[in-house]
């Protein structure tokens, strides 16, 4: 045989290999069919041999579209190789990223791996940003937060970031109506449910010095389980990055429809508070089936982030406890200083609240907001304000008293009277 038959003999074997890893890992045929079909080619004397996709489709095991995505699949290991993984498919693509589902060969584990675009590696600011993800999702260790694993570069130049592998799908793809999402709507409790977890995530976070930043539907996965899961730190940012925050001074980084005003504004000095905002903004969505504010573009949505008053969820859905309200109004006021002074204080309202108790830091939030105005101008009020005045003459035996007093200096009136006369 030549060199060049030789070659060719050798990449079709490696192309049957890969045909073969993505059948089985696609569950399209089984390691039988597979073998059966394998030795078909063994068997065979013709020189140009049947691939082993073609001799799936002869048997049956396997449709021509399925050939076809099976292609598509080898096409794009061979695209993206990464050392150590086994890519098994695509999860899923946005503007900056793919999302593959791959195996960490080492471990013998599924992993998720997010890779940056070769156009997009060419762009310094969006290979920093995508490093900076994988080292902030490093800091973090939760049981609500997705799992870094790995963030590097292949020989050839391509970035990716490993990650937890996570069954199940986004709030968001659970809430938008079908076709393209299955259009659930929540209860209370499991609204509070998702929350509390969230909450605790974020907790964990702003205690090692990190905002998030894009708390929305979308970076919330929801296992089959009911476990919930904070996920993409691309715009997740240290408190102490002082040298991020200048560079990022005047721009608006975040979600329209989950925004806080300050990050709006493109406050220098966003803090964990921003968080508070946007986790309220979610749970508003859960409780109610539409965000906060909406409006024909983003631009208009924000501009209500920033002047309009929230209608109060349960002027929407009137079933809700005057607990969630109260928890949503405090987390969503525009200053961020009426907001909960903690993300731990907001945790304990909302676990109060699951356990049909009233909240007690938002409650308190209010009472600080109204000492601290009597403080400012110097004035003593009344804590409790009396609708109207008591009216002492509704007092019976008041009324008996005035009657008889009367009636008393009546007599003696007359009395005098019939004594001048005489």
């Amino acid at each position: 045989m030549s060199r060049s038959g030789s070659n060719a003999s050798g990449l079709a074997a490696n192309l049957d290999t890969e045909v073969g890893k993505a059948v089985l890992d696609l569950g399209l045929a089984t390691k039988t069919e597979l073998e059966f079909c394998r030795e078909q080619q063994k068997q065979s004397s013709d020189p140009n041999q049947r691939s082993l996709a073609d001799l799936l489709v002869e048997n049956n095991f396997v449709t021509i579209n399925q050939v076809k995505r099976i292609r598509t699949t080898v096409d794009e290991r061979k695209k993206s190789q990464i050392p150590g993984y086994q890519l098994l498919g695509e999860l899923g693509r946005g503007a900056m990223a793919k999302v593959f589902k791959a195996r960490q060969i080492s471990l013998d584990r599924i992993v998720a791996i997010k890779v940056l675009p070769r156009k997009m590696s060419e762009n310094v600011e969006f290979v920093d940003r995508f490093y900076k993800e994988g080292k902030a999702a490093a800091r973090l260790s939760h049981p609500n937060i997705m799992q870094a694993i790995d963030v590097a570069s292949t020989p050839d130049g391509v970035h990716f970031f490993v990650m937890e592998y996570l069954e199940g799908k986004s709030l968001y793809d659970v809430m938008i109506p079908p076709p393209q999402g299955d259009g659930k709507s929540f209860s209370e409790a499991e609204a509070l449910d998702i929350t509390i977890q969230m909450a605790d995530a974020l907790a964990h976070a702003h205690e090692r010095g990190l905002i998030h930043r894009d708390v929305k539907p979308k970076n919330i996965m929801l296992t089959p389980a009911g476990v919930a899961k904070l996920t993409d730190l691309g715009l997740a940012r240290a408190t102490d990055d002082k040298e991020a925050a200048e560079a990022e001074a005047g721009k608006a980084y975040g979600t329209p429809y989950y925004i806080s005003p300050e990050q709006i504004r493109g406050d220098v000095d966003i803090d964990f508070r921003a968080d508070i905002y946007s986790l309220g903004a979610t749970m508003y969505h859960l409780v109610t089936g539409r965000p906060p504010f909406e409006g024909e573009n983003p631009s208009a949505v924000m501009h209500k982030h920033l002047k309009q008053p929230l209608i109060p969820p349960d002027h929407i859905n009137t079933a809700l406890s005057a607990g969630v309200g109260e928890i949503i109004e405090v987390a969503m006021a525009k200053n961020r200083d009426e907001r909960y002074a903690r993300t731990e204080d907001m945790l304990e309202d909302l676990r109060l609240v699951r356990n049909n108790q009233p909240p007690i830091n938002a409650r308190r939030s209010v009472d600080l907001e109204s000492l601290s105005k009597i403080e400012e101008t110097g004035k003593t009020v009344d804590i409790f304000h009396p609708a109207e005045k008591t009216n002492v003459w509704a007092d019976p035996m008041v009324m008996g008293v005035a009657i008889a007093a009367g009636v008393s200096l009546l007599i003696n009136l007359i009395l005098i009277v019939v004594l001048i006369v005489k």
